[in-house]
C-alpha cells in the first residue's frame, strides 16, 4: 500500500491533488526517530516553549487548510464516483478517434480516476498536441500538458545536464504527446460532450487545421 515505501513517503495536499487542503502535505514513516526529527523540523526545532534543540522551519499546516483537508477526506468517495463517471464518459465519446488514446485505468484496482490523460499521435491526427491544446484554450477548455516540460529541461538540471534529452527518449516522446482534460466535480456531462465534440472536429479536419495554424504562426496572425 502507499505510505509504506522506503524510509519515508511525502504526500502533497496542493489544490490540484485529489485530496487537497489548498496547500500543505504530509510525511509518513514507521521510523520513530525520523518522525521525532521531522516533528521538530516543522516547528522551528522547538523542544519546549523557548528552547530550540534541532534545525527547523515553520512547516506547520494552518487551521483553515487542515479543516479543508478533513472536509475533502469526508467527501472522498463522492469525488471518486464523479471522477469515474467523467472518465467513463470521455472513454465512450472518444472511442475510435484515430490518433487519440485515453490512458486506461486497471478496473481490477481501486483508484481515484484523478486524471483524464490523452496521448496524441500527430502522425495520425496531423494536428499536434500543442496545436490541439491551443485550440482547446481558445474554446475556454483548460487542457494541460501534464507533466511538461520534463524535469531534465528545468533548472538546475538543464544546465547541469544539457544533453539529458538524448538519454531520455521515452520522456521526450511523452512530454510532447500527453494532454490532460478537465475533470472533477466542477465538470458536468454536457461540458464533457462539448469537449469531446471539439476534439473530434479538430482531429477529423486535422490536416487543414494544422496547415492553417502553421501558416498563421508564420505571419503572426491568429486563426
Amino acid at each position: 500500500m502507499i505510505g509504506g515505501f522506503g524510509d519515508a513517503e511525502v504526500f502533497s495536499f496542493h489544490a490540484t491533488k485529489f485530496l487537497n487542503s489548498l496547500e500543505g502535505g504530509a510525511v509518513v514513516t514507521d521510523d520513530a526517530e525520523l518522525a521525532r526529527k521531522m516533528r521538530l523540523m516543522k516547528n522551528f526545532g522547538f523542544t519546549f516553549y523557548d528552547r530550540t534543540d534541532y534545525i527547523g522551519t515553520n512547516g506547520k499546516m494552518n487551521e483553515v487548510s487542515a479543516a479543508l483537508g478533513l472536509t475533502n477526506l469526508e467527501s472522498m468517495e463522492d469525488f471518486i464516483v464523479v471522477n469515474r463517471r467523467n472518465y467513463k464518459q470521455y472513454s465512450e465519446e472518444l472511442s475510435g478517434l484515430e490518433g487519440v488514446s485515453l490512458l486506461a485505468y486497471d478496473e481490477g484496482e481501486r483508484c481515484n480516476y484523478q486524471y483524464v490523460v490523452l496521448e496524441i499521435d500527430d502522425s495520425k491526427t496531423i494536428v499536434t498536441r500543442d496545436q490541439l491544446m491551443e485550440i482547446m484554450h481558445k474554446e475556454n477548455v483548460l487542457a494541460r500538458r501534464y507533466f511538461y516540460p520534463g524535469c531534465h529541461r528545468m533548472e538546475p538540471y538543464r544546465s547541469y545536464f544539457p544533453q539529458a534529452g538524448l538519454l531520455l527518449p521515452e520522456t521526450e516522446r511523452l512530454t510532447n504527446r500527453v494532454l490532460c482534460l478537465p475533470t472533477g466535480t466542477g465538470v458536468n456531462e454536457d461540458q464533457i460532450s462539448t469537449i469531446c465534440g471539439i476534439l473530434r472536429m479538430v482531429v477529423d479536419d486535422g490536416a487543414t487545421i494544422s496547415r492553417r495554424m502553421s501558416t498563421s504562426a508564420g505571419d503572426g496572425r491568429q486563426v
